[in-house]
């Protein structure tokens, strides 16, 4: 009876508990040397670390670690690599704004010509998100050299690789405006996807055209003059009716002028 109870109340609290997280799958990149411009092809078992939760205006570290896979390393350029060399690690980030990637960066061991890259096994990666948001993380290039600008190896992403989820709360604990809100975006702030400009016009269609009526304020029984409807009365009726006084007024200081006597 124990046993049956015992079944029982694991086949209930299973369906609960949290499902175990995916392994990261090996990562292929296509490695170039940029002396020569050979190719290789390689690959990668990559982890990220990704905080549980980040804050917008604040600084946050994502944690790297990797490791060739057997019979696929990076081997050295046969003219070698010489200098203080580093390994450039970088992740990319979709769906925050104004947040697309993080960079870190490790020293590298001697490297000898011919031979697999020694690489460290560890990186740490920073970036600082300006909006909240949910996103995600993912593997992105690694590259060899003695800057980020000086690289002697470019390795980029030619495989899938593993999302990991990111949140970015607000100041105030918030995740980000509801996107179900009413609030009509801007279609002209449209860029697209991956910060491309290719869509401006949000959908690429046209804008009617807007044409802007200015109503002016005519008084009653007064006209449109054109210098904002505020002249008063038609100016022609007034000019008639002064005229006609003064006609009036003409005739009859000539009645009342005496008569010269013969």
């Amino acid at each position: 009876m124990r046993v049956h109870l015992a079944v029982l109340a694991a086949a209930t609290i299973l369906p609960f508990a949290a499902a175990p997280a995916a392994a990261a799958a090996p990562v292929v990149y296509e490695c170039t040397t940029a002396a020569t411009g050979e190719k290789q092809e390689v690959s990668l078992d990559v982890e990220l670390t990704v905080p549980a939760q980040a804050t917008a205006g604040q600084p946050m570290t994502i944690g790297w670690s990797g490791v060739f896979v057997t019979g696929k390393e990076l081997l050295a350029p046969a003219t070698g690599m010489e200098g203080e060399l580093n390994m450039y690690v970088y992740a990319g980030i979709s769906g925050i704004d104004d947040l697309t990637s993080a960079t870190g960066v490790a020293e590298i061991g001697t490297v000898i010509p011919g031979e697999p890259v020694p690489i460290p096994p560890t990186a740490t990666m920073t970036t600082t998100p300006r909006k909240a948001g949910t996103g995600t993380v993912h593997a992105a290039s690694v590259n060899f050299g003695l800057t980020p600008q000086d690289r002697l190896v470019e390795c980029e992403v030619r495989g899938s690789r593993t999302e990991y989820p990111l949140t970015v709360t607000g100041a105030d604990g918030s995740a980000g405006p509801d996107p179900s809100g009413s609030a009509t975006p801007d279609a002209g702030n449209d860029t697209g996807d991956d910060g491309s400009d290719e869509d401006t016009n949000g959908g690429g269609s046209e804008p009617d055209s807007t044409v802007t009526v200015t109503s002016t304020d005519i008084p009653s029984g007064g006209v449109d003059t054109g210098a904002g409807g505020m002249a008063g009365p038609d100016g022609r009726a007034l000019m008639l009716t002064g005229l006609v006084i003064m006609l009036a007024a003409v005739v009859g200081l000539r009645l009342r002028r005496p008569r010269r006597q013969a």
